[in-house]
């Protein structure tokens, strides 16, 4: 069940998307699953980088650039061409918003910048998306999400203590950075509403990558030193983590004294361990974590999954089953939640796109535009919005330019 278009949260707000790869496609795709209209310029024979990274789809889509490309429509532009540029600053001036993560400079000399387009849409809400601060000595330094991960720590609190650095299973740099300037294009939306203004967003990966090292981060600068890496277990919290049944791995979370000693008691019938003075409160088990998880993990190991996450729901204690991903992705749990939908495709006869995680007033945001072919809203766009004649448009095909 999906809502109606005019019902949608940004229904009306249009969007010109002149960023690629994952951190700027990322905060353009949040903005159109919540109803903005999102015009993604590509350049008309390569596209977006990520339409030759990983799994083809069809003839110009992969699998991961539809992870970031739903509910756009795709424009080729050749923004290196003089017509090109000007084509783009006209869609600019029919647009709320415009985001772009070029190189440092790379939209100044293609006539994109905010001071140039806000000269002809002063209210326009302009957001920047930079490896590291523009303001600062690195800020023509090219922004790669695992680069950050290394120079942020991120790798460093990632994975098990004997490991060398580990870095994260996504490019969770680009997906936060992504979400961070999402929110702040909403915060700025918001407040063009009461005070009428523009605002140029600037976000850099470096700055979102030390935001989400978080607690960690903040223990760091309290010892003075790196807190030990623990894996899938808990830095705080005992016991909390991945623990291996007999047949197979699954998730304990016991959060307070009292679920512990209901886990002790009713889930591996182990009252001694609840009577331990070394475990009674979490701070007393995680200086003891030594001595308790080797007992624990005994007691994993001689029952079976099925055994301990039906005792683990029966005395309240969170728990899950560790699932491999595409198990995850085909469970009845996403399915049934419309998670996972499959749509029909013009090349590929259908294609798996994942939903938005959204709900509003109780029903899910809708996929109102699969990932888009290269170009495929080219003519559209610029007929529909722009008015080129067909004799014009024509033309610039002829030349290149679209």
């Amino acid at each position: 069940m999906s809502n109606p278009q005019s019902s949608l949260p940004l229904a009306g707000v249009r969007v010109l998307d002149l960023s690629r790869v994952m951190a700027g496609p990322w905060c353009t795709m949040v903005l159109g699953d919540l109803g903005a209209e999102i015009i993604k310029v590509e350049h008309p024979q390569r596209g977006d980088d990520t339409r030759d990274w990983g799994l083809p789809v069809g003839s110009t889509e992969t699998a991961y650039f539809n992870s970031v490309n739903r509910n756009k429509r795709s424009v080729t532009i050749d923004l290196q061409t003089v017509e090109g540029q000007q084509l783009a600053r006209e869609i600019a001036r029919t647009s709320d918003v415009v985001i772009q993560n070029f190189k440092f400079g790379g939209a100044e000399r293609l006539g994109l910048g905010y001071e140039q387009l806000k000269q002809e849409r002063a209210d326009l809400i302009y957001c920047s998306i930079s490896g590291y601060d523009r303001a600062g000595p690195e800020a023509a330094r090219p922004g790669y999400d695992l680069v950050i991960q290394g120079e942020a720590g991120l790798m460093a609190m990632n994975g098990e203590a004997a490991q060398p650095p580990l870095k994260f299973g996504v490019a969770a740099v680009d997906i936060m950075t992504g979400m961070y300037s999402a929110q702040a294009v909403l915060a700025a939306l918001f407040d063009r509403m009461r005070a009428g203004n523009g605002r140029h967003i600037e976000m850099a990966l470096y700055d979102c990558g030390l935001t989400i090292t978080s607690y960690n981060g903040l223990e760091a600068l309290i010892m003075g030193e790196d807190p030990p890496r623990c894996g899938n277990a808990h830095p705080s919290v005992v016991p909390y983590g991945v623990f291996d049944a007999e047949d197979g791995p699954l998730v304990v979370a016991v959060g307070n004294n009292a679920q512990f000693a209901r886990f002790c008691r009713e889930v591996i019938e182990r009252p001694d361990l609840a009577n331990d003075e070394r475990f009674k409160t979490n701070i007393s088990r995680a200086t003891h974590r030594a001595a308790l998880l080797p007992e624990l993990n005994r007691e994993f190991a001689c029952r079976t999954r099925h055994e301990l996450l039906q005792r683990l729901t029966q005395a309240g204690i969170p728990c899950g089953e560790v699932l491999g991903l595409h198990e995850a992705l085909s469970s009845a749990r996403a399915i049934d939640a419309g998670l996972v939908t499959t749509q029909p495709h013009a090349d590929a006869g259908s294609v798996h796109v994942l939903a938005p995680p959204f709900r509003f007033d109780g029903l899910r945001l809708p996929v109102r535009h699969i990932p888009p072919r290269l170009g495929e809203g080219t003519q559209d766009v610029l007929q529909g919005l722009l008015g080129l004649s067909e004799e014009r448009l024509t033309q610039l095909k002829a030349t290149g330019v679209v």
